[in-house]
């Protein structure tokens, strides 16, 4: 579980150390520094970025902070980052795998993995130390998918 995450369970906000512990652990991946460079300067991602920067980042960072960086960009303010964010809390989006996230990237101009040539980057499952429950989700729904089909036949 990311210490932010951790944070918010042990009864409460985090501190500016804790907010820091998250963005440091959040930039692990290559790719998630460069979303969130290119978000500190104001660099609009692209729908496809901001999707793929919400459903992970929010794993790391308190929703204030993910709303300043989200909205930092021109032509999406931060009642445009609220309401991504209320869309992936309230879908649970799991972080995309780096299939998907080429895929998302060959429909929009901005780069979201700054690598893709290097068949081991922006895979956040590998780079990041996400919280155990997305994996447990990631079960169950092959769980139920090998469950359908075995009804099915």
């Amino acid at each position: 579980m990311s210490q932010a995450k951790q944070g918010q369970q042990n009864g409460g906000g985090k501190g500016a150390e804790t907010e820091k512990a998250g963005a440091e652990a959040l930039r692990e991946s290559p790719m998630m520094a460069h979303l969130m460079d290119a978000l500190e300067a104001g660099t609009d991602i692209g729908h496809y970025g901001r999707l793929t920067f919400a459903m992970i980042a929010r794993h790391f960072l308190e929703q204030d902070e993910l709303v300043r960086l989200l909205g930092n960009v021109p032509d999406h303010g931060q009642d445009d980052a609220r309401a991504l964010l209320r869309q992936v809390e309230a879908k649970d989006y799991n972080p995309p795998k780096r299939d998907r996230i080429l895929e998302w990237q060959s429909q929009q101009d901005f780069p979201i993995c700054p690598t893709p040539d290097d068949p081991t980057s922006c895979n956040v499952y590998r780079e990041l130390r996400l919280p155990d429950h997305i994996f447990e989700n990631i079960n169950e729904f092959y769980e139920e998918q090998t469950q359908g089909e075995g009804a099915s036949r």
